[in-house]
């Protein structure tokens, strides 16, 4: 216990002076007072100062030295009734064991909440990653499947007679920039496990959403729903992460074709927009599904809150915090007469500059 105690007092050493100071003022007041005056009693103050430590022997150590001191300045006092400085020395002693006692039991439980907040913290970065490593999955997937498919083709040219250079030659730019894109995702991934800045890049969002349609299309044609687009020509660009914003853009298109699974094919229509007044851009994605749960915006976009089966919560989480690091903030709200609205308000870079 005394090596734990040094390693204490090297830890925090301005909470331990002051700890000590205290504590010597309280002897020498206790020990040139009357036996009558129970000043041993403001020990109790020292020993919940000690419980900013966080250590639960530091505070048994203090509750110790509290009582010792006590005890010697009852031996040394030398004026007052000695029968009432013993009484009011064992109140004083009561209340330091009682006190130590008590912040003891305080530190536990107050132990017991950060380890369990640290548990809550470790499994939601796993769940994180998973979500991202299933979103990443599937952002890296639809360059590599384009790679493969102009292959092929670039194969097939090449292998006709005669050979086809300029169709090959297209396809292997295909190639090249699907390559790219693939990269770009990689990169991402790595500057985030780096903790690196995100980058700030001119961006265009008429483009950024048209590229996650595009990546979508397959499965938008395969649900059958109706797809609309109404993108301002005159949307100011944006500052920020390319690659996560398009991200956002993937997963509430993709959450609104899954809400629209239980609907009549017929009653499928899809509507993404985005709109400008200069400051900001809104973009919005407008679905004809299910509707909106009977949640607040807060708790839907919430950590673990989700309505899917097998859902894990997280999409909207991750996808809000992308978009409050960008500057800006999501929304969700009903499309009437039935549906879902989800979007996001982004300052545009004109705002910035001013």
């Amino acid at each position: 216990m005394r090596r734990e105690f040094l390693q204490y007092l090297t830890e925090a050493p301005l909470l331990w002076l002051g700890i000590a100071l205290l504590s010597a003022l309280i002897f020498l007041a206790d020990t040139v007072t009357d036996l009558e005056i129970a000043f041993a009693v403001l020990y109790v103050a020292v020993i919940l100062i000690s419980v900013r430590s966080g250590r639960q022997q530091a505070v048994f150590a203090v509750g110790i030295v509290c009582a010792a001191l006590t005890i010697i300045s009852y031996l040394l006092t030398r004026h007052g009734d000695t029968e009432s400085g013993m009484v009011n020395g064992a109140l004083s002693l009561l209340a330091i064991g009682a006190t130590t006692y008590l912040a003891i039991r305080i530190e536990t439980i107050e132990a017991g909440a950060r380890q369990a907040q640290s548990e809550l913290a470790r499994m939601s970065r796993i769940m994180i990653v998973g979500e991202l490593g299933t979103s990443i999955a599937h952002e890296v997937s639809q360059p590599i499947t384009a790679i493969a498919a102009n292959g092929n083709a670039a194969l097939r040219w090449l292998s006709a007679s005669p050979a086809d250079e300029q169709e090959a030659r297209q396809a292997l730019g295909r190639i090249v920039k699907d390559a790219e894109r693939a990269g770009e995702v990689i990169g991402r991934v790595r500057s985030l496990v780096a903790h690196a800045s995100p980058p700030q890049d001119r961006i265009d969002m008429t483009s950024v959403i048209t590229e996650a349609l595009a990546l979508l299309r397959n499965e938008i044609r395969a649900n059958h729903i109706h797809l609309r687009t109404e993108l301002a020509g005159d949307l100011p660009p944006v500052t920020g992460d390319r690659v996560q914003l398009q991200q956002v853009v993937l997963n509430f298109v993709i959450n609104a074709i899954e809400a629209m699974g239980g609907v009549d094919a017929e009653k499928r229509a899809l509507l993404v927009s985005a709109a400008t007044d200069a400051r900001k851009i809104t973009v919005s994605v407008r679905d004809t599904g299910i509707g909106p749960p009977a949640a607040s915006s807060g708790e839907i976009f919430a950590a673990f809150y989700t309505t899917k089966p097998g859902g894990m919560g997280m999409g909207l989480t991750i996808s809000r915090s992308i978009i409050e690091a960008h500057g800006g903030r999501v929304y969700m709200a009903p499309n009437f007469p039935h549906g879902a609205v989800f979007g996001f308000i982004l300052p545009s870079e004109m705002r910035m500059k001013r």
